[in-house]
């Protein structure tokens, strides 16, 4: 390695802290060098690769003649096109099997080690603790292929997990390996380092993501694995090379533990102040909560997890009453209620909802149930008291079109583009007649799923134009006096998964739903809120920009550097 390649590679430990993945490119850089001969100075007094191979053929006949392995088959000369790069003086492009040889195959007859996928500690490179000691009639079908001490595993199965690892240990009963696996036992003079660090490089990497097939569980077969091009160097630059390799993925280890250390110290302090701020009661004990946040605003809101945890401490804050100050001018909650109460006997006479619970349904919320304390002029109702809760239905197929006068919302289409609130439109349509009224969802209303694994996923969208919808779907829809976009504030804070009663198949019901208690605020209070939210989300936004920007430039910056290496 010149010095100018080396000066460049130590600027980059600097760069790729502060770029995302940048030290996992860091690695892939020092494993590129490594097989292109550019991490070691070469020795012009080293004997040649050629010579080398003169060594390993012997080698080959005599194994052949012990009878330890098979005859070789002849393999295709390396084309041209193969080739990736050009390689320095005294290597040699060979491929995969001119190196190694296995140990061949056979059907266990006695207790043994059995060595499988799961077996692979990926980030050492070495066999786990979670091998198996089976006896012979236990072995499964796969257990076929012999190793011994010093063989490189390879997993031909998912290969881009990895699964790769050195035989390092003595077993107490014979080793098998699993048949997912190509077997490499090095000949004489190449080192099962060298032959480990090439199979997680980039440019063998490459090759396999270009040869293996399958979709779900996408494999390399073996004639195409040991047919793939290996750079052979030197014995003794081979073993500069392994060496350099260990202390710069020591220096990457080193970097990442500091790295982690350092971004685990800025969760932690943030999410004590987040937890001091949610705490706080109002005054000056919530002013200095927030104050130490805006004091350490740039270094907390550096990265995007942290802006994560922002957004949701401002929805809590907001219906826990602390994110505007209340006005004492407005007209509370209880009177607010009782306008509710109104409308909702209106609503009922005129038939266009069923009959709701009363208002003193309230008084039923125990102090356990409360979370936390409100503002004066606030309080605590059933949600059942100020919304009407409607599951969805199921319609005869023949009203199903793709195109018609009402959105026929299914879970899956709370997936489609567009405002991620609002809900429009849908895959299906719904012709309806005047029966069905009662089942439509009006606008306004907030729609998640009640059934199935998607209520683990807390989608809540809001209903732009009046829809119908299917039975894993259920809406609330708030009585004039509660914003819709104050409740669906409240509801993002609501996690729907824990609500789960279902048992073999998830779901959640009127009952889940309508006792829950709902933070009521005074209704221009609720407009305040909305618009604080409003204006914190937009701040949220920007630091995300902020921070993809400057991710981008660092890697940006790092892109750039590797590439003049």
């Amino acid at each position: 390695m010149n010095k100018q390649t080396a000066d460049s590679l130590e600027q980059h430990f600097d760069t790729a802290f502060a770029a995302p993945d940048g030290i996992k490119k860091l690695r892939e850089l020092i494993l590129t060098l490594a097989m292109q001969g550019k991490l070691v100075p070469q020795d012009p007094n080293d004997p040649p690769a050629s010579q080398l191979l003169k060594e390993i053929e012997a080698e080959k006949k005599r194994l052949v003649k012990a009878g330890k392995i098979k005859v070789p088959k002849p393999l295709p000369e390396i084309k041209a096109e193969e080739v990736p790069y050009a390689l320095p003086m005294g290597w040699k492009w060979v491929r995969v099997r001119d190196i190694c040889h296995d140990w061949g195959q056979k059907t266990p007859d006695s207790r043994f080690t059995y060595i499988d996928v799961g077996s692979i500690d990926n980030t050492a490179g070495v066999i786990g603790k979670e091998v198996q000691i089976l006896e012979d009639h236990e072995a499964p079908s796969r257990a076929r292929k012999l190793v011994q001490k010093g063989t490189v595993i390879y997993s031909t199965v998912r290969p881009y997990l990895l699964n790769i690892a050195i035989v390092e240990g003595e077993f107490e009963h014979e080793p098998i390996a699993s048949t997912a696996f190509a077997i490499l036992h090095p000949f004489i003079g190449i080192s099962n380092r060298f032959i480990y660090s090439y199979l997680r490089s980039p440019i063998f990497i490459k090759y396999v993501e270009s040869t293996m097939k399958g979709v779900a569980y996408p494999a390399i077969n073996d004639g195409d694995f040991f047919q793939g091009v290996f750079p052979l160097p030197p014995i003794p630059e081979q073993r500069r090379i392994v060496a350099k390799i260990d202390q710069l993925m020591a220096r990457c280890d080193e970097l990442e533990k500091l790295r982690n250390e350092r971004e685990q110290k800025r969760r932690s302090v943030h999410a004590a102040a987040l937890k001091k701020l949610l705490d706080a009661p109002a005054g000056d004990s919530f002013t200095d909560a927030w104050q130490f946040i805006t004091h350490h605003f740039g270094e907390l809101y550096a990265v995007r997890e942290n802006v994560t945890e922002l957004r949701k401490t401002i929805l809590q804050l907001a219906v826990m009453g602390k994110l505007v100050p209340q006005n004492p001018n407005d007209p509370p909650a209880s009177q607010l209620l009782k306008e509710i109460e109104a409308e909702k006997k209106c609503l009922i006479k005129e038939g266009r909802i069923r009959g709701m619970r009363s208002l003193e349904d309230a008084k039923k919320i125990t102090q356990e149930e409360i979370p936390y304390a409100l503002p004066q002029g606030w309080a605590w109702v059933r949600l059942s008291s100020v919304f009407n809760t409607t599951s969805g239905n199921t319609f005869d197929a023949a009203l199903e079109k793709e195109i018609g006068a009402v959105a026929y919302v299914k879970v899956g289409d709370m997936n489609l583009p567009g405002n991620e609130l609002l809900i429009t439109t849908s895959s299906r349509f719904i012709d309806p007649d005047e029966r069905m009224s009662r089942s439509l969802i009006p606008t306004g209303s907030i729609i998640f799923p009640k059934r199935g694994g998607a209520i683990a996923t807390n989608k809540k969208r809001i209903v732009g134009n009046p829809i119908f919808v299917d039975l894993n779907t259920m809406a609330i829809t708030p009585i004039k006096g509660v914003e819709t976009d104050y409740a669906y504030l409240w509801l993002l804070t609501i996690d729907l998964a824990t609500l789960n009663t279902g048992t073999s198949v998830p779901q959640i019901n009127h009952k889940d739903i309508d006792p829950l208690p709902f933070p009521l605020p005074p209704f221009k209070e609720q407009h305040r809120i909305v618009a604080k939210i409003d204006q914190l989300m937009a701040l949220c936004d920007t630091l995300e920009h902020r921070i993809n920007a400057a991710t981008g430039k660092q890697t940006e910056l790092l892109g750039a550097m590797m590439a003049q290496v």
